[in-house]
């Protein structure tokens, strides 16, 4: 995920950016409100952590103008003000969430993740059409269509395209797709995927000259655009 770490104390800020780049996470850095402000405004991120106390403009100012902005972008505020009372401020003026100073960076990890995936379900949760290319799928009505011709599917086939389109241009593996389509924490050994994906493959593919569904041999699928398909 994309970070945003606006924090003044140097130790800290070092803590932070050290800890998230070491995870594997994107990380921007700001030491002062301002500069933080103006990072959150200008580019987006996947999760924002923001000091309550700051030099030029206080964590919390930040926080309201982002959410005048109308960015959703979850906010987690740290603090060394510890009080309900303090924590409930930072909550109502427009925090996703508050962690008290000192705090074990495995706890902050853990509330980023959990921020992340609910504004992901947020997101998901209004939407109502997926795209891409000429492939065109309508959640409320459940109806696919490519290029403008219907595509019937069977329900498994229709949560197995979902997936797929929901991560297009992105590898998918058996074990994700055991887990996110049919539900099991555990491999059955069986060849259902392999069976479902050449199903739909031809249901999807079939009479067009680019093919949106392809094989990663011994890693998986991956549904993408023809225009990002390699030769």
């Amino acid at each position: 995920m994309r970070v945003l770490v606006i924090e003044d104390d140097r130790e800290t800020h070092d803590y932070l950016v050290q800890g998230l780049t070491e995870t594997g996470h994107t990380v921007e850095a700001a030491s002062n409100g301002k500069d933080g402000l103006f990072l959150a405004l200008d580019q987006d991120f996947d999760v924002v952590v923001v000091d309550r106390m700051l030099p030029g403009l206080d964590g919390l100012s930040i926080v309201e103008t982002v959410r005048r902005s109308e960015r959703k972008v979850p906010i987690l505020i740290l603090s060394a003000l510890g009080e309900v009372d303090d924590r409930v401020e930072g909550l109502r003026r427009g925090g996703d969430d508050y962690l008290v100073k000192p705090f074990a960076f495995s706890e902050l990890l853990a509330r980023l993740d959990a921020l992340v995936r609910r504004g992901d379900e947020e997101t998901r949760a209004v939407e109502t059409r997926l795209n891409v290319a000429d492939l065109d799928m309508d959640l409320l009505t459940r109806r696919v269509k490519r290029a403008g011709r219907d595509i019937e599917l069977q329900p498994r086939e229709f949560r197995l395209l979902e997936y797929l389109m929901r991560h297009s241009g992105q590898v998918v593996t058996r074990t994700m797709l055991l887990e996110k389509v049919w539900d099991y924490n555990f491999d059955p050994q069986t060849n259902v995927i392999d069976v479902h994906v050449s199903r739909l493959r031809r249901k999807i593919d079939k009479g067009f000259d680019q093919p949106l569904i392809h094989t990663v041999r011994g890693a998986g699928y991956v549904l993408r655009a023809p225009e990002t398909t390699a030769s």
